[in-house]
């Protein structure tokens, strides 16, 4: 036992104990973490720095991507997004194909390998300004859409891509995992709370816990490699966190199908309902982010967006993550504009400083190539295996310079 853990009361040593030799904390023993003090602190942080460290090595991860904003039109008003709009409002818009092939093609110059699509969901539904712009393409739906233009993305580009469109039945799982390395969707929460008038989720059909572990569980009947997270600070308690980790770790252990995990913090920003909201602070942050590690064991591939905690890189790497997320050289983070993504160089520097290697890696993380077989669509395969080594990570080549 280090001195650190030692120096902690007894339930949350005997917790720690336990994580570091491997077991994956239950929701009880996670809830303890709620109120810690600075000395539980420091060796939570060990102890997950540690976990990290033993699965993952010296590595640290991160996709060079371009950020697809299809379409900014959807049917939730969630109290902290500025990235939905409704028509007719400044920045409405949904790209066409041109506009899609533009943005790949300058991205594939800058040695990206994955195309991000994010988009609202079902616009249609509550639009028919959306329905018109649909039928102009050939299409009633806004996920047919988005299949055609993963399509297009393969068929003009090296980049493979990754939709993260929201709630959506098997049907359209299987349709979209066909021209998908992987696709994702965030969980957010398990509360209900934040379904009540005035919380974060008030008037968002599709932020409904329910509705979202269904997208997550069908995902991974299909074996579908998925990203998935939970969102801090956004009116939700510790226990609740907890609660939405070990639903995905759950899902998880069912169907072997979460590639990766995101514990993304709240930004506020002046023009949303939420814009008088805390932001959660920087040690919270933390805290959460090694609970997330000690919850879903050191295997797991977890991620903060390094743009959301600007000059704090090194702490997001004593809290246990072993992957710095997309991050563009090319397109802006359209939900959360306010924030510019770390240059790559800084990120290369700031890993090296704590002893780790950074490393590109495609939409689709190693593992699911080298010794995971079947999440890989048919369709798919022959395009990922030739992209990658026998690592499971891309070829190097004269793109890869960091910009």
């Amino acid at each position: 036992m280090t001195q650190s853990v030692s120096s902690c009361r007894p339930a949350i040593a005997d917790a720690l104990e336990r994580a570091s030799a491997g077991e994956r904390l239950s929701a009880q023993d996670a809830y303890r973490f709620a109120e810690i003090n600075s000395t539980e602190l420091i060796a939570l942080l060990q102890v997950a720095d540690d976990l990290r460290a033993r699965y993952h090595g010296d590595t640290i991860t991160y996709s060079r991507k371009v950020f697809i904003p299809l379409t900014t039109l959807c049917r939730d008003y969630c109290g902290y997004c500025t990235f939905r709009k409704d028509p007719g409002e400044p920045g409405a818009n949904t790209m066409t194909p041109d506009d899609v092939l533009e943005v790949v093609s300058n991205g594939e110059k800058l040695g990206c390998k994955e195309a991000l699509f994010s988009l609202g969901d079902k616009p249609e539904a509550l639009f028919p300004e959306m329905r018109a712009t649909l039928q102009q393409f050939g299409h009633r739906r806004t996920l047919e859409y988005l299949t055609e233009m993963c399509r297009l993305v393969l068929e003009h580009s090296s980049l493979l891509p990754h939709a993260n469109p929201g709630v959506m039945g098997p049907k359209d799982l299987e349709r979209l995992r066909d021209v998908n390395a992987s696709m994702g969707l965030m969980l957010e929460s398990t509360s209900r709370r934040l379904l009540a008038p005035g919380m974060a989720h008030d008037n968002a059909p599709d932020k409904d816990p329910e509705v979202r572990l269904k997208t997550l569980e069908n995902a991974g009947k299909l074996r579908i490699p998925f990203t998935t997270g939970i969102l801090i600070g956004i009116g939700e308690t510790f226990q609740e966190r907890v609660d939405a980790l070990v639903a995905i770790r759950d899902l998880h252990e069912r169907y072997g199908h979460i590639q990766e995990v995101i514990v993304q913090n709240f930004r506020t920003k002046p023009d949303i309902p939420m814009a008088s909201h805390a932001e959660p602070a920087l040690l919270d942050f933390l805290r959460t982010l090694a609970v997330s590690r000690l919850v879903l064991g050191g295997e797991m591939n977890i991620q903060a967006p390094p743009n959301l905690t600007p000059e704090q890189y090194q702490l997001l790497l004593t809290a246990g993550i072993n992957d710095w997320g997309g991050v563009s050289p090319l397109t802006i983070d359209y939900i959360n504009p306010e924030a510019p993504w770390p240059q790559l160089r800084t990120l290369e520097r700031i890993s090296s400083e704590m002893g780790l290697r950074l490393r590109q890696r495609l939409a689709l993380y190693p593992e699911y190539l080298t010794r995971k077989p079947g999440f890989i669509a048919p369709a798919m395969e022959p395009r990922l295996r030739a992209m990658a080594d026998d690592d499971g990570y891309p070829h190097a080549d004269a793109d890869d310079r960091l910009p």
